[in-house]
């Protein structure tokens, strides 16, 4: 099995980008994302992502992504940057505005030389849609217990589950040793991101993360957004921040109504293409 793939990353967060692709074949090299993205033996990445056939007419493309671990994640942040940039780069499309179809939906993209907006859509608050096993509304500084430590937790989904949790001081203790545990605690049936925020001021604050399916990553977009947001409605930050996390910054903008759009700017860019043989 010979296959072509560029390598792309967008703040450190790396991704093995193949296109053109069908489900059947996103099904068979998602089978094998571990291989693919082992930093030793494979490409290495954070995760694969194919560019697919929209499913509605509203679309430009379809989205997917599985992550280093095999798991398929709904949306990534960083990742759809870099699709935005891969599909006019490779001559897919000479589009610099696309609608892309995400398991989170239709996510509208516009990109110049070195940067890509998007519009993430509005945050998703609700408990239960995030999903949490809480039946409260909102989770907001919400308490949860790990062992015998206590984070206050501000649950966001971007259309994929995060857990933001505002802490003095980040350190490799919380992110490398209690972020597994949060990422798998039973308050997130379907597991969650975990994100460490320092706030610097208003408008600028420090962030870690603790993906699900990945680890601890350079940055995470979705994450970013996340985190914003649960500044904003714990009243710690403005409506524009800047993100600065291990991989580089990101500029984030939210208004604070729930019903409105977040939206991240950020670079991508290519790291190289090739091709491999799963057969050997």
């Amino acid at each position: 099995m010979d296959i072509k793939f560029t390598k792309m990353e967008a703040l450190a967060n790396d991704f093995i980008m193949i296109a053109p692709a069908d489900e059947l074949e996103a099904d068979r090299l998602g089978a094998r994302a571990a291989l693919l993205c082992d930093r030793r033996r494979g490409i290495g990445a954070d995760g694969i992502i194919f560019v697919l056939p929209p499913r509605s007419e509203k679309a430009d493309f379809r989205m997917r992504i599985i992550n280093a671990d095999g798991s398929e994640a709904e949306m990534c942040g960083n990742g759809i940057r870099c699709f935005a940039k891969f599909v006019n780069e490779a001559n897919i499309s000479d589009r610099h505005e696309l609608a892309i179809d995400t398991g989170a939906g239709l996510i509208r993209t516009g990109r110049n030389d070195t940067e890509v907006r998007v519009d993430m859509g509005p945050p998703i608050l609700e408990a239960a849609r995030i999903p949490t096993t809480e039946t409260a509304d909102r989770i907001l500084d919400h308490p949860l217990e790990v062992e015998e430590q206590t984070y206050r937790v501000t649950a966001v989904s971007m259309g994929n589950p995060h857990a933001v949790i505002h802490v003095p001081k980040i350190t490799d203790e919380l992110v490398l040793v209690e972020g597994p545990k949060l990422e798998r605690h039973p308050f997130f049936p379907n597991h969650a991101n975990i994100e460490f925020i320092e706030v610097l001021d208003r408008s600028h604050i420090r962030m870690r993360v603790y993906e699900r399916g990945c680890g601890e990553t350079a940055a995470c977009g979705t994450g970013a957004c996340a985190a914003v947001v649960a500044g904003v409605l714990t009243g710690r930050n403005d409506v524009m921040v800047t993100v600065h996390l291990n991989g580089g910054d990101l500029s984030v903008e939210w208004d604070g109504d729930p019903a409105h759009s977040v939206f991240m700017t950020g670079p991508a860019r290519t790291v190289f293409t090739g091709r491999i043989d799963l057969d050997r």
